[in-house]
């Protein structure tokens, strides 16, 4: 019995030794060099309402997300009828957003239909008529693929603003969908909010298209575009000034080359100016396709476009293999950093617009974590001076258990990066009261066991054996419902659930295996003949 007091008591020293190595970093920030590269040093992360941050209310666009898919197929629909043949003419998009065809006879009309029917099964004939003898045929996405591509662009979505912010360096960010089409991002201890904005916002379509050098940008700009041609913006910097412009530029509609091809985006310095750039390397295929273009038009000039913007348009000297790719445009460090970042993630499948736009200044986060302390204190305060006058000596046990919940709850919460809220606090003071609960559980017991005559060995014994199960199932049914509030909660409710969750475990250690040693040595080791209580 003395080996096994030895052996409980070693173990739940070593425990506490280990929580308050991972608590020190949050206590004090002097800590020793030998600390700092060998033990752990992170802090408590705290949440956004105690830390302060941006808390945003994203809307996708899921309408564009449908919108870009069809034209994307009706685009390889009108390459297919021309490869085929086929006439027809694609008329301008009506005001129900589809395209139409027009046909000049039966047989045009009739292999439309087949190719159609065959080779695009997610479009299908919104109008058919008969205008002078031709046919006019107008498309649309199916219902039922349209609500696949909404829903594909939320997912989507989520993913990307999850991997931009990831990269952007924010810890423990809150990233969840809402509704339909809407994306709550919470990003604690965020300054820069309009960086923040910018990064999260853009949508980041990268498109390689020709300039459109055979045509008059001057009669463009006049409203004369030539078909197949774009009028886009060139954004340009004055080096003497470093004021930025948008000058015009004249581009082919055809893009030759997509940002899906990107394996992946990195910042660089050039020789040249010492400036920096973002450097881009293609997958496999991108190369071959890059090789491929640039081989096809030497000589010519290459758009590099970004969401609509001309970021640079370099002549092709000659064919570049290697599948790699410059883009330059007299960035800033951070500017090429977020750029570099938002392409890596990948673009959005559609637009998003924010809806909402909330900043929690760090002071009043500061506020809440000074009140949240103070009803902790207050609360652990009364209950410890409660406890040892109710109980007297066993009391104290009860509280030497509490004090060491508390800090078995913090270095665990700290050790797997936990964050802590304000609705945590709160779940924090709720288990101070459960963890006295079981203890009061245990004290009565043994005091009815005592009213009975037993020694304070069977007391004990009889005690914490008739109390278990009770302190068990109250705590486990706790614990379930913290879990599924954990599992199905968002924001303030996950954070409550956290602290509730790694309570009630720590409280049950506690209650039961923590005080026993403490029981166990005065009867065992001191002989203790009665028991204050």
């Amino acid at each position: 019995m003395f080996k096994s007091i030895r052996i409980r008591a070693a173990v739940t020293i070593i425990l506490c030794l280990v929580a308050l190595v991972y608590l020190a970093p949050s206590l004090t920030s002097d800590l020793p060099d030998t600390w700092k590269k060998y033990l752990p040093t992170d802090r408590i992360h705290l949440g956004l309402d105690l830390q302060g941050g941006m808390h945003l209310v994203l809307e996708v666009e899921t309408e564009k997300a449908v919108e870009s898919t069809l034209e994307r197929t009706v685009n390889d629909l009108k390459e297919n009828l021309m490869n085929n043949r086929v006439r027809f003419r694609l008329h301008e998009r009506t005001k129900e957003r589809n395209f139409s065809f027009e046909f000049p006879d039966a047989p045009s009309r009739d292999a439309f239909d087949k190719i159609l029917h065959n080779q695009y099964p997610d479009l299908e004939t919104a109008s058919s008529q008969m205008v002078e003898g031709k046919g006019l045929v107008s498309l649309k996405i199916k219902d039922k693929r349209a609500a696949e591509i909404k829903k594909m662009a939320v997912e989507q979505s989520l993913e990307t603003i999850r991997n931009r912010v990831d990269q952007f360096g924010i810890s423990e960010p809150e990233i969840i969908p809402q509704g339909a089409d809407r994306i709550i991002v919470q990003l604690p201890g965020v300054k820069d909010t309009a960086r923040a904005k910018n990064l999260i916002g853009r949508t980041a379509m990268l498109e390689f298209k020709l300039v459109d050098d055979e045509h008059s940008l001057e009669e463009a700009l006049k409203g004369n575009v030539p078909e197949g041609s774009i009028v886009a913006n060139e954004s340009r910097m004055d080096r003497a000034s470093g004021r930025r412009s948008e000058i015009p530029i004249l581009l082919k509609n055809r893009t030759l080359m997509t940002g899906e091809a990107l394996e992946t985006a990195n910042v660089q310095i050039g020789d040249r100016f010492g400036e920096p750039h973002v450097s881009l390397k293609f997958n496999s295929q991108g190369g071959k396709d890059f090789e491929r273009i640039t081989g096809e038009n030497v000589k010519k000039r290459l758009a590099i476009v970004l969401d609509g913007r001309v970021h640079s348009a370099p002549v092709i000297q000659e064919k570049i293999s290697g599948g790699q790719a410059q883009i330059t445009g007299s960035f800033t460090m951070e500017e090429a950093s977020d750029l570099a970042i938002v392409l890596r993630a990948g673009a959005l499948p559609a637009p998003v617009n924010i809806l909402e736009e909330r900043t929690v200044g760090p002071s009043l986060g500061q506020d809440s974590i000074d009140k949240g302390t103070g009803a902790c204190f207050i609360a652990s305060i009364l209950i410890l001076i409660f406890m040892i006058f109710y109980y007297r000596f066993t009391g104290i046990i009860a509280d030497v258990a509490l004090i060491m919940n508390m800090l078995l709850l913090l270095g665990i919460m700290i050790a797997f990066k936990a964050t802590l809220t304000l609705p945590g606090i709160a779940g924090i003071v709720l288990t101070i009261g459960m963890a006295v609960d079981a203890n009061v559980l245990i004290n009565e017991r043994i005091r009815e066991e005592l009213r009975l005559g037993k020694t304070p060995r069977a007391a004990v014994e009889a005690g914490y054996a008739k109390a278990f199960l009770t302190i068990f199932d109250s705590n486990v049914t706790t614990l379930v419902a913290a879990l599924f509030l954990f599992g199905f909660g968002t924001g303030p409710v996950k954070g409550f659930a956290v602290t509730l969750t790694i309570g009630i475990v720590v409280s049950m250690f506690t209650a039961v295996f923590v005080t026993r040693i403490i029981f166990d040595h005065f009867i065992w080791n001191r002989k203790i003949e009665k028991i204050s209580i």
